[in-house]
C-alpha cells in the first residue's frame, strides 16, 4: 500500500465522504448545463444536470408570447418564486454541484413548445443559458403483453375521505384518495365548479388540501373526482357557514369584533365590526389611564362592514393591564375592553414589518435582566447570516440592529432570540410583506418512553398543517394528522410515547410543497466511548458559521459548548449522534463581536469528551495556504490525498508534477465564499513513488508545496 507524507504538515486521517466531493479527472464533465424536458399537454417536467465546473445556486425559466406559468413544484430543499414579469426563479440553500441533477414540475395555461432558461452561480453570474424544446411523453399503444385490466379510469373500489368531515366556507379541506389508477391526473370539483387537479402516486393514492371558495353556498353538495374519460367518483358533503364572518346584524348599529378577553405583548390585534354603510368611523384605543395609544379612521363598505387596515403587533412599551377600544360614527359610540398580559419572559418587536434593501432593521425588546441573549437572523433561504450575543443589564431592555444591503435576498427574515431555555421567533419582510413559515418546537430534546411530547406548531393564522411521525427506521408510524392553527397562528399537538422504542424520531410537517422536519430522542443514554470531532476549517472570522463533524457510538446523548479565549461559555446545547454514530451540527457561529484568540468547542457524553481548538481572527491574512493530508481508501478506486486550500480568491488551477517536472494532472476548482477548497484527489494506481510538487494559481498569487508518495 502506498503511503503519503508531507514536509512540515500535520497529517489528518478524518475524511467524511458524506459531505465532501471526490475529484475525478476534469475532462469527464463538459462545461455546460444539460436541460431536458418531458411534457404532456400543459404539464412538463424539467430535468437539470450540472455538467459545469461551478455550482448552480439559481435557475430561472420564462416563456415567450402570451404563455404563462400556472403553477410549479420543486424538489425538497428548493424554493420557487414567480415574479411579476412571469419569470419563475428557483433557489436553494444547498448548491447543485457538478454531476448532480434536480427536477422541477411546471404547469402552463396553454400547451407550449419550449422553455427559456438561465443557470446562475452564488454571485448571480450567468453559467449557461438556452431554450429547451419539450419532448412529448408518448401515449401508450396496444401491447398484448400488457394486463388489459389496467386503464386510466376510476376504479369501482376507489375511495375518497375528507378531513374535517364538516368543513365550512372559506376553510381548508384535506382530501385523501385511495385505490385510484396509479400515476394519473384527475380533476377535482365541488358540485360543478372545478377546484384543483390531483395526481396519484405509484400506488394509486393521493393527498391534497383545498380551500372551499368564499362564494360557495352552505348546505349539502357533491365532491367529485373526474378522470379523462369523464368517469367520476363522488361523495356527498355538508358545508357549513363561513367561520369568523362578521355577524349579520343591523348594520346601522355599531359593533366591535375580534377582541379576546386577554392578549399578550407581541401578539397581533385584528379588529373588525359593523357600522352605517359607506360611512367613516374613528377608532381609538386607550390604556388604563385613559391615554390614547392608537388611533385611526376607517371607511365602511356598502354593507356596513369595517376592519382595521392591517393587524398590528401589541408593542413592548404598552403597560400591562386593561385597555379599551372606542369607535364612533359621529352619532353614537361603542366600546369593548380587554387586558394586556405577558406570558413570556422575552418579547422582541421590530420597528416596522417591512424594510427596504439598504435600510437598517431595528429591534427593541424586554427580556429577563442580567442574563445574556443570543440573536440569530436567517434569510429567506434559511441561511444564518447574523449572530450576536447581547449582555443585558438590570433593566431587561435590549436593542439591536442589522444593516441590509442590495445583495440580501428579498422575502421573509426570521429573527430568533434565545435566553436560557426560552426561544422566540419573529418575522420581518425585506421588500415584501413577511410570511409566517411553519415551525416546530419541542418542550425538550429527549424523552423517556412513557413521556408526552408537547409539540408547538406555528404559522399563518387558521392555516392547516399536516403532521407525520417517522420512526428511527425512516418509516411513518401514524396516519397523516391535519392540524388547524388558531387565530394567533399557533397550535399544540401532544404525542404519547407509550410503546416507542429507543432511538431518534422525526416530526415532519407540511403545507402544500413546503416541508419542515425536526428530530427528538427517546430513551437515549450518555457514556458513548471515544468521541472524535473536527471542523471543516481551522480559522474563522467574526460572524462565521462553524460546521462541526465527528464520530462516536450510535444514538448517544451529547453536550456541545463553545467557549471564548477567556473561558466564557458563549453557547451550549444538547444533541445526539445519529443511528450511524455520526455527529453533525451547524448551529454554532462565531459572534459578530468577538475577540481574537483560540476558541474551544467541547463535545462530551458522560465522562467522555473531546475538545476542538479553532482560531478566531478579526480578518484572515491575504494570500493562499495549502496543506496536504493522507486520505482514506475508496473501494475499487484506490487511495486518496486530501488537498486543503485557504485564501483562494477565484477559480483556482491546481497542477501536480513529478520530480522531473512532468505533468501528472491538472484540476480547476472554485473556492467557497470563504476562499476555501477541501477536496480528496484520487492517486493514480500506476504512479511512481517519489517526490511530487503541487502548484496552485488563483490568478492573484501562486504557491507551491512538495509531498512524497511512498
Amino acid at each position: 500500500m502506498k503511503k503519503i507524507m508531507t514536509k512540515g504538515i500535520l497529517i489528518s486521517s478524518v475524511v467524511l465522504f458524506s459531505i465532501i466531493l471526490i475529484i475525478i479527472p476534469s475532462n469527464v464533465y463538459a462545461d455546460e448545463v444539460n436541460v431536458k424536458s418531458f411534457s404532456l399537454e400543459e404539464t412538463a417536467i424539467l430535468q437539470i444536470t450540472n455538467n459545469s465546473n461551478e455550482n448552480i445556486d439559481t435557475f430561472r425559466i420564462w416563456l415567450g408570447g402570451d404563455f404563462n406559468f400556472k403553477s410549479f413544484k420543486t424538489e425538497k430543499g428548493w424554493l420557487g418564486e414567480k415574479t411579476p414579469q412571469g419569470v419563475v426563479v428557483f433557489k436553494s440553500s444547498k448548491s447543485l454541484i457538478s454531476g448532480e441533477t434536480v427536477k422541477f414540475g411546471i404547469k402552463t395555461d396553454k400547451t407550449i413548445s419550449g422553455i427559456n432558461w438561465k443557470a446562475l452561480n452564488s454571485k448571480n453570474e450567468q453559467l449557461d443559458i438556452g431554450k429547451v424544446l419539450l419532448q412529448e411523453i408518448p401515449k401508450v399503444g396496444t401491447n398484448n403483453t400488457i394486463d388489459q385490466s389496467t386503464s386510466n379510469e376510476i376504479k369501482s373500489k376507489s375511495v375518497i375521505k375528507i378531513i374535517p368531515e364538516k368543513p365550512n366556507i372559506n376553510s381548508h379541506l384535506r382530501i385523501i384518495g385511495n385505490d385510484f389508477e396509479a400515476n394519473m391526473e384527475f380533476e377535482l370539483y365541488i358540485d360543478k365548479s372545478k377546484i384543483d387537479n390531483v395526481v396519484t402516486n405509484d400506488k394509486g393514492n393521493f393527498i391534497t388540501t383545498i380551500k372551499i371558495p368564499e362564494d360557495q353556498k352552505p348546505g349539502r353538495t357533491n365532491l367529485r373526482i373526474v378522470d379523462e374519460s369523464n368517469k367520476e367518483k363522488e361523495i356527498s358533503i355538508k358545508i357549513g357557514e363561513l367561520d369568523n364572518r362578521i355577524p349579520k346584524t343591523d348594520n346601522s348599529k355599531l359593533s366591535i369584533q375580534g377582541i379576546p378577553k386577554s392578549m399578550f405583548i407581541g401578539e397581533f390585534l385584528d379588529i373588525y365590526g359593523t357600522a352605517l354603510p359607506n360611512n367613516t368611523i374613528t377608532v381609538n384605543i386607550t390604556n388604563s389611564k385613559g391615554d390614547i395609544v392608537n388611533t385611526s379612521t376607517i371607511k365602511t363598505n356598502h354593507k356596513g362592514d369595517w376592519r382595521i387596515k392591517e393587524p398590528f403587533v401589541i408593542p413592548t412599551n404598552w403597560d400591562l393591564g386593561k385597555y379599551n377600544i372606542i369607535i364612533s360614527d359621529g352619532r353614537e359610540n361603542a366600546m369593548k375592553s380587554w387586558s394586556v398580559e405577558s406570558n413570556k419572559t422575552m418579547s422582541i418587536i421590530p420597528s416596522k414589518n417591512i424594510f427596504q434593501q439598504g435600510e437598517i432593521m431595528i429591534f427593541d425588546g424586554i427580556v429577563l435582566p442580567n442574563m445574556s441573549v443570543e440573536v440569530i437572523i436567517s434569510d429567506p433561504l434559511e441561511n444564518e447570516i447574523f449572530t450576536k450575543y447581547l449582555q443585558v443589564d438590570q433593566s431587561g431592555i435590549i436593542k439591536f440592529e442589522f444593516q441590509t444591503n442590495n445583495t440580501h435576498n428579498k422575502g421573509t427574515y426570521t429573527i430568533t432570540t434565545t435566553q436560557g431555555t426560552e426561544k422566540n421567533n419573529i418575522y420581518v419582510g425585506l421588500d415584501q410583506p413577511p410570511i409566517h413559515p411553519i415551525k416546530i418546537e419541542f418542550d425538550k430534546t429527549r424523552y423517556d418512553s412513557n413521556d408526552i411530547v408537547n409539540i408547538e406548531l406555528s404559522g399563518e393564522s387558521n392555516e392547516i398543517i399536516n403532521l407525520l411521525v417517522i420512526d428511527p427506521s425512516d418509516i411513518p408510524i401514524n396516519e397523516l394528522d391535519s392540524i388547524k392553527l388558531q387565530q394567533n397562528g399557533k397550535a399544540t399537538f401532544q404525542l404519547d410515547l407509550k410503546g416507542y422504542k429507543s432511538g431518534i424520531y422525526t416530526i415532519q410537517i407540511s403545507k402544500g410543497n413546503y416541508q419542515n422536519m425536526k428530530t427528538f430522542a427517546v430513551g437515549l443514554q450518555t457514556g458513548s466511548g471515544e468521541i472524535k470531532i473536527n471542523a471543516t476549517k481551522s480559522k474563522y472570522v467574526p460572524g462565521e458559521q462553524i460546521l462541526l463533524i465527528g464520530k462516536t457510538s450510535e444514538n448517544i446523548l451529547l453536550q456541545i459548548s463553545l467557549a471564548d479565549p477567556d473561558g466564557n461559555i458563549i453557547k451550549e446545547k444538547e444533541t445526539f449522534s445519529d443511528k450511524n454514530g455520526i455527529i453533525s451540527d451547524s448551529s454554532f457561529r462565531i459572534p459578530n463581536e468577538s475577540i481574537d484568540g483560540i476558541w474551544k468547542m467541547n463535545v462530551k457524553s458522560g465522562s467522555n469528551f473531546s475538545i476542538l481548538e479553532i482560531r478566531v481572527l478579526k480578518s484572515i491574512e491575504e494570500g493562499m495556504e495549502v496543506s496536504i493530508e493522507e486520505g482514506g481508501k475508496i473501494t475499487g478506486v484506490g487511495n486518496t490525498l486530501t488537498i486543503k486550500i485557504s485564501g483562494a480568491k477565484q477559480t483556482t488551477i491546481i497542477q501536480i508534477t513529478n520530480s522531473e517536472g512532468a505533468l501528472v494532472e491538472t484540476l480547476s476548482l472554485s473556492p467557497s465564499d470563504q476562499g476555501e477548497i477541501d477536496i480528496p484527489w484520487i492517486i493514480p494506481k500506476n504512479i511512481e513513488l517519489g517526490t511530487y510538487t503541487i502548484t496552485i494559481d488563483d490568478a492573484h498569487s501562486v504557491i507551491q508545496q512538495t509531498f512524497e508518495i511512498k
